[in-house]
């Protein structure tokens, strides 16, 4: 069977082949620590499991609406003014089953053979496939430490030419825990605005910050009208498993997209939908220890992999990874990540999952135990001692 061309550009997501081998070798037997898969290790908050429960007593099984239902667009929408993030219409809202539909459906919408990409290296790999996968060329854009890993704003403008279409923009970010400043987005919405460029901006870690208030690039006059904001449930909430997220788009961009989902995922399952209102509706607590929990572990990680002789660790402003620095271990990314795993039984990525400038660095994601990340600082030191 021959398969179309276009499968060739599509990449995949490296963690879930760690996760598959990982779990492999716990089946022969083997003690693992999972510090790969990149989801928070805790419960979705019960009363969000207690609405989603009465959903489907009430019938809630049926066919809904492409674009999602209208009690959950409005109740993003209220969400987000409460929160100070966006003022929106529930028109512009759209449900999803995950959050990477928002990006393909927004790159498919809006990119063709000769356009340009711009996406942040490292990066989410998908950003890179799902461009590529539309016959767009994906661009990357450096994210360097000395510069804090963030987009060095002048760097950018210089990566811009004609066929530049789409900029995609990730703070917090994965995977080096990065976290925008006003400052910086205020250059880079001026260099979309000059360009006419189109910017999604991939928010989904936007709750799990350590250090202030969480800045976007829609915090910037004008930028509403050409930015995509993707966000979703599943890092906020603890939902990973229950598939849900939303994107807020351009009125230009609602209805293509809303075809897009009509001709692919029809719509998203109506129970869980409920259960996102009440995840958005309800308290807050569950997410706020959750983040105290994720405070403790960074320090634990960072200081801990500070300690091990030949590596440093940035500490990350947002998310929940540590993305160190390897480079005086004189071994690749992907050579280390491999030995970790197979003599010292920790799963972790190699930086270059994440892009060519991931080279020289690993992706470790924190959420796990204090106990098991002692654990596997305490078996990193010991296999490159």
């Amino acid at each position: 069977m021959k398969l179309a061309g276009r499968m060739d550009r599509l990449g995949t997501e490296s963690a879930f082949e760690v996760l598959a081998k990982a779990k492999a070798l716990e089946a022969r037997g083997r003690e693992i620590v999972h510090l790969e898969i990149g989801e928070p290790d805790f419960d979705t908050p019960p009363h969000v499991i207690a609405a989603a429960q009465q959903a489907l007593d009430k019938g809630f099984t049926h066919y809904v609406p492409a674009p999602g239902i209208p009690e959950l667009r409005t109740a993003v929408a209220d969400f987000l003014e409460r929160t100070g993030r966006l003022r929106t219409t529930p028109d512009r809202v759209l449900i999803t089953p995950g959050a990477k539909p928002i990006m393909f459906f927004t790159i498919l919408a809006l990119c063709e053979e000769g356009d340009e990409v711009l996406y942040p290296d490292p990066g989410f790999p998908m950003y890179a496939s799902i461009a590529s996968f539309a016959g767009a060329t994906p661009v990357p854009v450096p994210l360097r430490e000395e510069n804090g890993f963030v987009i060095d704003p002048e760097e950018l403008r210089s990566l811009v030419t004609d066929r530049t279409k789409l900029l995609i923009l990730n703070s917090p970010h994965n995977p080096c825990g990065s976290a925008s400043t006003p400052e910086q987005l205020q250059a880079i919405a001026e260099i979309a605005i000059e360009h006419d460029l189109v910017v999604l901006s991939d928010e989904v870690y936007w709750a799990l910050r350590y250090d202030g208030e969480h800045h976007s690039v829609l915090d910037v006059d004008g930028m509403a009208s050409r930015t995509v904001l993707l966000d979703g449930w599943s890092k906020t909430f603890a939902m990973t498993g229950w598939r849900l997220g939303f994107g807020v788009f351009p009125e230009p961009l609602v209805e293509p997209v809303t075809r897009l989902m009509i001709n692919s995922v029809s719509c998203t399952s109506a129970f869980s939908q409920h259960a996102a209102i009440a995840a958005l509706e309800g308290p807050w607590d569950d997410v706020d220890r959750m983040l105290e929990a994720f405070r403790e572990r960074r320090e634990v990680i960072v200081s801990g992999l500070n300690a091990v002789p030949g590596v440093s660790c940035v500490e990350p402003g947002g998310a929940f990874y540590a993305f160190p620095n390897i480079s005086e271990l004189g071994v690749s990314a992907a050579v280390l990540s491999d030995r970790l795993l197979d003599e010292a039984g920790v799963a972790c990525l190699p930086g270059t999952s994440f892009g060519i400038y991931g080279e020289n660095h690993l992706r470790f994601s924190y959420a796990n135990s204090v106990e098991n990340i002692r654990k596997a600082l305490e078996a990193f030191t010991t296999l490159v001692r």
